[in-house]
């Protein structure tokens, strides 16, 4: 009877068998989202894209973040303001197709740009 927790505390020892770095996965890389393309919206504030793009598709308030949406036939914008100084001004932005599908952030701004305005 003696001999069960020796055994016990002996199985509690057994390590883990790490691979040695050859054979273990390279890390993967967090991909950085490319502003490149987004300055005519990212600082801006809600007049401004709204003189950029016309009247959102939504507008929507919630804390002190504000969302607002352009919709065109090529893409959903979704611009994200926070407050920063005296205005709030768009500190992200995602993009999408209408169906959902991913899109270029840089080439729907282009592309609702276009849109003179408004729809």
């Amino acid at each position: 009877m003696r001999l069960l927790p020796i055994l016990l505390a002996l199985g509690g020892c057994a390590g883990t068998v790490v691979p040695p770095a050859s054979e273990r996965a390279a890390p993967v890389p967090i991909p950085s989202l490319n502003r490149v393309g987004l300055e005519r919206v990212l600082g801006q504030s809600a007049p401004q894209l709204i003189a950029l793009f016309g009247k959102p598709d939504a507008d929507v308030t919630e804390g002190v973040g504000r969302k607002l949406q352009f919709a065109g036939p090529i893409c959903v914008l979704d611009a994200y303001l926070y407050p920063k100084g005296t205005a709030s001004v768009v500190t992200h932005v995602d993009a999408r197709q209408p169906d959902g599908a991913p899109i270029d952030r840089a080439s729907c701004v282009a592309a609702l740009t276009r849109r003179g305005g408004g729809k």
